[in-house]
């Protein structure tokens, strides 16, 4: 019977597969037919097919595992359901990109190769096509084994490994692959300091109070508009700079205009919502469920503008040189190129997104509203300060970064109390057991300022009454340090973002070879 069972539950799963694979080999196929009824055949009209089929291929898996970033956590926090980001997300990726894609897209990302040095229209195709490959088939790779890595990386190796293929070392950029380096560390280590610096301020400020209702009505409305401020913002300059150019100053004040308005609807509405809940840190959680689905279709929005051009901008490229018959840096974006990248990526997020859903709401590190809430804060203001200082970032190594901070920031605070603990209990070890548990309680239900007057007062005494000393606390401490956050996929995650370029770069190079040796007579 449990042979029978098991069997049971291998087919569905292989059916549930095979029902992916075959929904994302139908909208291959649709391309593909889509696209030679727009040719005139030729040699020209097989590469746009190919290329179309490519391009499609690559906002699947970026669907698949770039868009994760932006919901994974509103998921993991449950603040909304799965099906329901994908959903939101698929909704306004696609709004995003329709939208406030533009008309005009670069086909060079990020200006890493010399296309002077591109030797003619043929070559500029085949390097795009194998740019796109690549970037695609790395991509897939990373999200079969769970690893959350950036788009944007991803077609830039694929734009310099098939670049130096077609014309060797001296066409790259090596000052702006610097600056893409540099970005590996710094976008998770800015998102995550970001990140964990809000979940401290919001601990510090609310959850540590004796009343936490009274400072969470005084607090929250606060922390929403910095995140309506920072959110309409991001979205100005990063959503619809295709749309409408405004300057950051403008910019900034109107989304501060925005973020009064949000607090004076905000605080009567929070008032009214405490008056009915616990005077409970867990209470607190529910007051950020709808800034984080607002969050999760805002970043998707900004995400599908910006990030679609990865997918289409080589494909528009290969679809103007083959029209105008020349080398293409800025690319007219047709109707039906963006509805491949939308689609794509709307399809390619609810059939493969979970898996990495999964992976950034709930693997790292266990997730709730607030600390959500703090990561999506953090990915709109890094993305602010880095576009402002000109660093180079990657929303998807913020997304993650915030994760991993909170969760580090988690570990700290989880062992750091344990110690406090643990030196009330050294320095009391004489006195009665029910006293000391007695005074234990009353240190856990004390709040911040409390705690540490009580720890100071400890400290304060003769260090004869103590019966450990610095080192003996020192080995206590590693005792009670707690992993919160999982090393393992730490691990993963940073092999996967350094390898990325390089990765891509190799792939691309390989492909080139093959198209080239393919077209050549």
């Amino acid at each position: 019977m449990l042979k029978i069972e098991n069997v049971e539950t291998a087919v569905q799963k292989n059916r549930a597969e095979l029902f992916r694979f075959g929904t994302a080999l139908l909208f291959i196929v649709g391309i593909m037919l889509f696209t030679i009824v727009r040719t005139d055949g030729g040699v020209d009209g097989i590469l746009l097919v190919a290329a179309a089929m490519i391009g499609g291929y690559m906002a699947m898996n970026i669907g698949a595992n770039d868009v994760a970033n932006n919901v994974g956590p509103a998921v993991g926090s449950h603040a909304i359901t799965l099906t329901g980001a994908i959903f939101i997300a698929a909704f306004f990726e696609a709004g995003g990109a329709l939208i406030a894609g533009g008309d005009v897209v670069g086909t060079i990302k990020s200006g890493i190769i010399d296309p002077d040095l591109v030797a003619d229209r043929d070559t500029f195709i085949w390097l795009m096509m194998a740019a796109l490959l690549a970037a695609a088939v790395w991509l897939n790779f990373a999200t079969v084994i769970g690893a959350p890595v950036s788009t944007t990386h991803s077609i830039v190796g694929g734009v310099l490994g098939a670049g130096i293929a077609a014309a060797g070392w001296g066409i790259a950029d090596w000052s702006v692959m610097g600056q893409i380096v540099t970005s590996w560390v710094i976008s998770p280590v800015l998102g995550g300091l970001i990140a964990a610096g809000f979940l401290y301020v919001i601990k510090r400020t609310i959850t540590y109070k004796k009343d936490v209702l009274s400072a969470a009505n005084r607090m929250v409305p606060i922390l929403v508009s910095i995140m309506a401020w920072s959110f309409a913002t991001y979205l100005i300059l990063k959503g619809l700079t295709k749309v409408v150019v405004i300057p950051f100053p403008l910019a900034l004040l109107i989304g501060f205009g925005l973020a009064i308005c949000v607090y004076a609807i905000l605080r009567p509405h929070i008032a009214r919502r405490t008056a009915n809940l616990d005077n409970h840190k867990s209470s607190v959680n529910d007051l950020f469920t709808i800034p984080l689905i607002f969050a999760a279709a805002l970043l998707s929005f900004a995400h599908g503008a910006n990030d679609v051009a990865n997918a289409v901008g080589p494909l528009a490229g290969i679809n103007d040189a083959i029209v105008g018959g020349d080398i293409i840096v800025n690319a007219s974006i047709p109707l039906w190129v963006m509805a491949v990248g939308a689609i794509g990526i709307a399809l390619g997020l609810a059939l493969y997104g979970p898996k990495l859903i999964r992976t950034v709401g709930s693997e790292i590190t266990e997730l709730d509203k607030t600390r959500a809430f703090c990561i999506a804060l953090a990915a709109a203001i890094t993305v602010i300060i880095a576009s402002q200082l000109g660093l180079p970032v990657s929303s998807t190594h913020i997304a993650v970064g915030g994760v991993f901070g909170v969760g580090f920031l988690r570990e700290y605070i989880k062992s750091n109390y344990a110690d406090m603990l643990d030196q009330i209990r050294d320095h009391h070890a004489d006195t009665d057991p029910e006293a000391v548990e007695q005074l234990l309680a009353e240190f856990e239900a004390a709040d911040v300022a409390t705690k540490g007057d009580m720890l100071r007062s400890m400290k304060a005494q003769s260090s004869s009454d103590r019966v450990l000393g610095k080192r003996e606390r020192r080995e206590l401490g590693r005792v009670h340090r707690v992993e919160l956050v999982k090393r393992n996929l730490l691990l993963r995650i940073a092999a996967a973002w350094i390898i990325t370029v390089p990765v891509a770069a190799l792939l691309s190079a390989m492909f080139f070879f093959m198209i080239r040796g393919m077209m050549l007579p």
